[in-house]
This record gives structure tokens, sequence and C-alpha cells, in this order.
């Protein structure tokens, strides 16, 4: 088989060739961008699932929608312990400057424009005598708004506040082309605690008055409870979509549409074994697919050619997929997660995981907290965790050490 025509692309946030399974949500979000610009009451949306189900690629798939629409658009990663302050200002400045050449009032998107800036700038403002420097003595960030900044419209400090004004000033953009605006964030799990409570807040505020802005997140399971610790109300506020694993149809089908455009086909042997070494992860399905791929000599692919390429693309994702967050955790959190793996697949009680290491539970919580913000594991529910990766315990049983 050629190397150069193999058709898989097994990245981080990459879009396969073929988007199998996401019929239904790709349906829901075209029903929410149409509901949004018609002045429809909405939610924002929220996607989670763990790593290498494809959350960022159908986050990139909405944002494509949303452009093709006219839609203002901006993206963003969050960061633990970082505001969401600028990367918010440069996504919505982005958004602004998508809508702006079919506006016919230049001096209102120069207005939104200075609030943005005043926006940005205000954790930097310069402190009483000293004229152009941050808050903290730096230099002033500069957001590249060539505008001057409008004094006294979401430049309190206060983000809840700030943020509010800021998407009702954007989102008027919006509703004067008939369109909206769509404000994509990624890893949404790691946004701090008050800046979730701001978004959430914010959000709210346009979902009452209408104001044609959504939020639509991607993150990890855990996501759902990290806003309603928030926000009572967020369980109300978005639309909530857990992407999983796909169905055997479905990767079936990823596997044997984009092989179809080169002339190949995959026998049934050899989708059946696919499936089963991949359990349907998408992430999955295209680094075997791919790797499979390379060593098949000729059409149809067998499964005495998946069995070939197995462990090759076993290896692969040792190093890369498993071995490198691995090697983010400390002794200690490799200890915690090697006792999880030792207990099975499914979530295991923290409880558990004291006993079988001989420690109190109290005595494993900084391993603990460190992994779930390092985003190695998750609170599946109150007193459980699991891995946030498909396959961790087993890789992790299989390691020599």
């Amino acid at each position: 088989m050629d190397p150069v025509r193999n058709p898989y692309a097994p990245g981080a946030g990459q879009r396969p060739p073929e988007l199998a399974g996401r019929e239904r949500e790709v349906r829901q979000f075209e029903v929410v961008l149409e509901r949004v610009a018609r002045g429809r009451p909405e939610r924002s949306m929220v996607l989670t699932g763990l790593r290498g189900v494809g959350k960022t690629v159908l986050l990139n798939t909405f944002r494509s929608m949303a452009i093709q629409r006219l839609w203002g658009t901006g993206k963003i990663e969050a960061r633990p312990d970082q505001s969401i302050r600028r990367p918010v200002a440069a996504a919505l400045h982005m958004a602004l400057r998508e809508l702006a050449p079919r506006h016919r009032a230049p001096d209102r998107i120069e207005h939104v424009l200075g609030v943005l800036k005043a926006f940005a700038q205000a954790d930097s403002d310069p402190p009483a005598g000293r004229s152009g420097r941050g808050a903290r003595g730096g230099p002033r960030w500069q957001p590249g708004i060539e505008v001057p900044a409008v004094r006294g419209r979401a430049d309190s400090g206060d983000l809840e506040i700030d943020l509010v004004e800021l998407f009702v000033d954007a989102a008027s953009i919006a509703t004067d082309l008939g369109v909206g605006i769509a404000l994509f964030i990624d890893e949404m799990q790691d946004i701090p605690a008050d800046d979730i409570s701001a978004l959430c807040t914010a959000c709210h505020e346009l979902s009452q008055n209408g104001g044609p802005l959504i939020v639509v997140g991607a993150g990890l399971p855990h996501l759902p409870a990290v806003l309603s610790a928030s926000k009572s109300y967020s369980e109300r506020l978005f639309r909530y979509a857990r992407i999983d694993r796909l169905s055997r149809s479905a990767a079936d089908h990823a596997l044997t549409a984009p092989a179809e455009l080169e002339g190949v086909e995959f026998g049934p042997e050899a989708l059946a074994a696919l499936y089963e070494i991949s359990d349907g992860y998408p992430f999955f399905v295209q680094a075997y697919g791919k790797v499979t791929w390379d060593h098949a000599l000729h059409s149809p692919i067998t499964a005495e050619d998946v069995a070939i390429a197995a462990p090759e693309a076993e290896e692969e994702l040792a190093v890369g997929f498993f071995g490198s967050r691995y090697e983010r955790a400390t002794p200690a959190e490799r200890d915690y997660m090697r006792a999880m793996a030792a207990l099975g697949d499914d979530p295991v009680q923290t409880t558990e995981v004291a006993t079988s290491l001989g420690r109190k539970p109290s005595s494993l919580s900084p391993a603990r907290d460190s992994l779930i913000k390092k985003g190695l594991i998750y609170s599946a529910e109150r007193g459980t965790i699991a891995f946030t990766v498909p396959h961790f315990g087993r890789f992790l049983r299989r390691r020599p050490d």
C-alpha cells in the first residue's frame, strides 16, 4: 500500500477524513445556529468526554459551520491558573474583525472595539502615578486594537461585570447583521473557578435578553460538575452533549469511507479486529488504521495485516499518547495511578486506592489533586476517580515498572 495515499489522521485535534458517528451533534448545532440567528432563545453548548473521543475535532467542525453562516467566531484553549480575560478579548477581537467589513456603521464597530480594548486592559491599568505600567509593574498589555479604549464600560476590573457588558455590546453588532457570534472554549474544565462563575453569569444574561452570542465549550467528563459548583443554574444554562466511543458501524465507516476513495477495501475480519483493539475510540481508530494501511501489501486489507501492524501502533501510542502523559507525573503520582490501574479500568473509590497503597486517604490528597489539575485523572463522582485517557490503565499494567 502506498503510504503517501494513507488517508488516516491520528493527530491531536486533527479532523479525520470521515467524521463518522457525530451526525446527531452536528444536526443539534445546526439548529442552534439557525435559532440564534433568528433571535430565538437558545442555550450555549458544552461537549464532554474522555481524551481521544474527538471533542476538539467536533469543536472545530462547529466553528467551520458558524463561519459558513457568516458568523463571527473566536476560539481559546483554557489553561489552569490563567484568567480568561485576555484570551476572551483576543477571541472576540477576531470575531468582530470577521463581522466589521459587512457592517454599515464603522463608528459602531469602533465603539465596541474600544470597549473590547478597555476590557482587555482592565486587569493591567497603571496604578496612580505610574503611567504606562501594568498593575504588577510590568509593561501594559496592548491588544492590537487601533482605537482608543472606551472608559466606563467593561473595565471595572470585576470580570463578572465586565464580561456581561462586553458580551452584550459584541452581540449587538451581530444583531445588526442578522447573524451571531460564537466563542469556542477548549479544555473548559481548566478555567479558574472565579472566571467560570463570571462566564456562566454572562451566558445567563445573554440567554435572558436574547443576544446572539453563544459559548461552545469542550472538556473532560467532570466539566458539568465544575459548572454546577460555580452556578447552580448552569445545568439549565447549557445544552450538554456527551461524546463517547463510536459504534461498530460508525467505526467501520470511519475506516472504509476514506479507503474507498483510494480504491482500497477492508475485509470484514479486518474491520472486526480493528474495532476490538481500538474499542471504538476515534483517535485509536485512526492510529491503528494508519499503521495497518502502511503494513498491508494489497487490497483488501486482512485481519493478518491488522495483527502484524498492531504492535507498531501500540508502541507509538505508548511513547506519544500514553507515555508523554505518564512522564508529566511525579513518582508519588505514578504510584497513585498504578494503584488505580491495578483496581481495573472502571472508576474506583479513592478509599480503595488508599487501601491498596497502605495509606490514609488524606495523605494521598496532594497526589490526587495534582493529577486532577494535570488532567490525568478526574473525579467521576464524589469519592471516585477515573483516568481521563481511555486504556491508560492497561498501558500502566503493561509497563515493567
